[in-house]
């Protein structure tokens, strides 16, 4: 095979260099040069005729055939929901979340738990028998038949990934993990910007030319960011974080990206031992069967994506032994509950500047929906009064810095998921248009944080 050329070059200016330099001598930019390939070793050496270059020509938009063909069904409903009802043949999706999250138990899953499918799993980071060991741990119990269409490959080599899929043909492919394969287009290590843009470019090529639909795996850096140049978000088709946190049952799968459907989507999932369980109603577990309700504890009715949700706000404020007092959240912005305490000391007169504020959201979710602070304020209330919220009473309101509730968006399906799950009443923003009546639950339109708090202690 002939030897394949590079280029280094800098992803500031763009400035090209035979060689890599610590530092650009056009943009005087430190470690911004990047190998990039300038002949291909798959287009010399044989490759595959399936992804061999094509020459495109000119075509009118009204001449080209649609392909409105069905999306390969899972038996996963909440990775369809977020996918837009499957996965369409010959897309690309990446998968990034923190170690442990259950990234690789949750396609592992995937694969095992879909025998229509014929599965490839490339795990460029276990071994076979550590693959089979998880699964044996997720097919424990359940009793399904051994997975007869999922197959294991231990390989990072993309040219001999290549020749496998031909040969074998797979429904779906899933890489674990992106960071792990080489190419040998480039000299760099596994994991390089340049061998991750590179291999991405040759799975995208592969999956369009043949048509079949890959899943890959992605680590993500400390801030929380999928690894690797940014470019390789803009290369794929769909983009999915799993986040959760670490000490609780519960993670979520959110859309960053998708061309195949809505990034407004949600899947929640419960960690247990035999691996991720759907959550079909998570208000319901996320609320529990408490029987009374303390003060400081109220009920928010939120939208996670495009899936409604209830959930538990719970506030603790407390004299300051200290100085200067505490101010802690939980799942919830501090700077703005700071916000929401210089309101109620403005606007409504209530002195916290001198006690202590502790805020947390069951479950360990975190929310950043505006529509939250409502029932942040009464909590706060209700916890410094000592008067317990009705049990019964959900809320939901962005509050303004002039105390003023403002409107919330898709209300109507805020209120439905209380009715659902028998609430007596519910606090809305006042002008709020467009509802239909329920004559299971109350709905109260308040305008300003003071008729609120008349409603609730008098």
């Amino acid at each position: 095979m002939a030897k394949v050329r590079s280029r280094y070059v800098c992803q500031s200016c763009g400035t090209s260099y035979p060689q890599w330099l610590g530092q650009c001598g056009q943009c005087k930019e430190w470690n911004s040069l990047v190998e990039e390939v300038v002949e291909r070793a798959i287009e010399r050496s044989g490759a595959p005729a399936s992804i061999k270059a094509r020459q495109p020509k000119p075509i009118s938009i009204d001449e080209i055939p649609s392909q409105d063909g069905p999306r390969m069904a899972l038996s996963d409903r909440e990775l369809s929901r977020v996918l837009g009802g499957g996965i369409v043949p010959g897309s690309i999706t990446l998968i990034g979340g923190e170690p442990g999250i259950g990234k690789s138990t949750l396609l592992l899953q995937t694969a095992l738990r879909n025998p229509h499918l014929r599965v490839l799993y490339v795990s460029g980071e276990e071994s076979e028998h550590q693959v089979k060991m998880r699964a044996e741990r997720l097919e424990q119990g359940s009793g399904r038949p051994p997975a007869a269409n999922c197959y294991v490959l231990t390989e990072t080599n993309t040219q001999n990934i290549f020749k496998h899929i031909e040969a074998m043909k797979p429904s779906l492919v899933v890489i674990d993990s992106v960071q792990t394969l080489h190419t040998a287009a480039l000299d760099a290590s596994p994991g390089s910007v340049g061998q991750v843009r590179e291999c991405t470019a040759e799975l995208m090529r592969f999956a369009k030319a043949t048509g079949t639909p890959m899943v890959l795996i992605g680590h993500i850096t400390k801030d929380g960011f999928i690894a690797g140049p940014k470019v390789l978000e803009h290369m794929v088709d769909c983009v999915l974080q799993f986040e959760g946190d670490r000490d609780h049952a519960y993670r979520l799968l959110r859309p960053l990206k998708n061309r195949f459907g809505s990034t407004n989507e949600l899947g929640i999932y419960e960690m247990r031992g035999s691996g991720l369980a759907e959550v079909d109603d998570p208000s319901q577990v996320l609320l529990g069967d408490r029987t009374e309700r303390p003060s400081g504890v109220v009920v928010a009715a939120t939208l996670e994506g495009m899936r409604p949700l209830l959930i538990e706000v719970q506030a603790l404020v407390s004299s300051a032994v200290y100085g200067t007092p505490q101010r802690s959240s939980t799942g919830f912005d501090l700077r703005r509950m700071n916000m929401l305490l210089a309101v109620l000391e403005k606007r409504c007169g209530f002195r916290l500047g001198a006690k202590d504020v502790f805020l947390n959201l069951a479950g360990g979710f975190r929310v950043e929906e505006p529509a939250i602070d409502l029932a942040v304020v009464c909590a706060v209330l209700s916890s410094n009064a000592d008067i317990a919220v009705p049990m019964d009473t959900a809320f939901c309101g962005e509050v303004g810095l002039t105390g003023e509730i403002r409107p919330v968006t898709r209300a109507e399906q805020r209120i439905a998921e209380g009715a659902k799950l028998g609430f007596a009443r519910i606090f809305i923003p006042h002008g709020t248009k467009g509802l239909a009546p329920i004559k299971s639950i109350e709905v109260v339109m308040v305008a300003r944080v003071e008729q609120v708090l008349s409603h609730l202690f008098g």
